[in-house]
């Protein structure tokens, strides 16, 4: 069994490590014409107000759009529509 939670495949190099327990997707980027792996994430803020603030991330690490969710990168939160709103009524209760 590898460091990586269970996965027994190697890293590709200039791709990070496995997206562990995440509801990942498969995602055919345009910009580099390749599948990929997308999860929703929460961005982390060093600010004393707590905001839940939202992104998509993908496995690619050499990308150089990567966390940024803008323009041409193709991620975008609607990719993830459904979760989002199960996050909203789950926070709701």
């Amino acid at each position: 069994m590898s460091k990586y939670h269970g996965c027994s495949a190697v890293p590709v190099k200039g791709r990070r490590k496995p997206l562990a327990n995440r509801r990942e997707k498969d995602y055919f980027c345009t910009v580099i014409s390749e599948n990929v792996k997308i999860v929703l994430k929460n961005k982390r803020s060093f600010s004393r107000e707590s905001k839940n603030e939202l992104f998509v991330q993908c496995n690619q690490l050499e990308c150089q759009y990567v966390d940024l969710n803008q323009s041409p990168c193709p991620l975008r939160l609607d990719l993830f529509a459904e979760e989002i709103e199960k996050r909203e009524k789950e926070a709701q209760r």
